[in-house]
């Protein structure tokens, strides 16, 4: 087991991610509860991740690479539209590397970017292309994003405050 200490931020800037590669994922979410129960295919792997609900920014994860076949046939047969569509950019910025993901399908349009911590007390300097924080909004979080039929979004005055 693993933990994931992780903050999310809207993008202020979707500019930083131009000329970059970026992967395709898509990936869908077989329960909720206890744990979530998520699949991914990310370009040619595929895993299967069990994670805790949300302590504060801390979650248990326990991640396994499985073969394609059988997260294919999850996704079809276990996930019905509970899925996401998204291409992640890696982009490094002083001591840090912040995953930028634009989602696309029903999503198109939400950029959003992960932060993976090392500890919860850890501290950065948040790059100026970040804007709002939305860690604790459990409408970003990527499996409430599969239930939802079109991208929340982000307060823009909330984001104005925060600039």
């Amino acid at each position: 087991m693993t933990k994931e200490i992780e903050r999310k931020y809207a993008v202020r800037d979707p500019g930083v991610i131009k000329g970059r590669l970026g992967a395709r994922i898509v990936q869908g979410y077989i329960v909720d509860q206890p744990m979530t129960v998520r699949v991914r295919i990310m370009e040619a792997e595929a895993f299967l991740a069990l994670k805790s609900k949300m302590q504060g920014i801390e979650r248990d994860e326990y991640e396994f690479p499985i073969p394609m076949r059988h997260a294919q046939e999850l996704l079809a047969r276990y996930c019905g539209t509970r899925t996401i569509e998204k291409t992640r950019y890696r982009v490094p910025y002083q001591d840090i590397l912040v995953e930028i993901d634009v989602f696309g399908g029903r999503h198109a349009g939400l950029v959003v970017a992960e932060i993976e911590l090392q500890s919860a007390s850890q501290t950065f300097d948040l790059p100026p292309w970040l804007g709002a924080e939305l860690t604790g909004d459990r409408r970003f979080s990527n499996g409430s994003l599969a239930l939802c039929e079109a991208a929340p979004a982000v307060d823009r005055e909330r984001m104005l405050a925060e600039m």
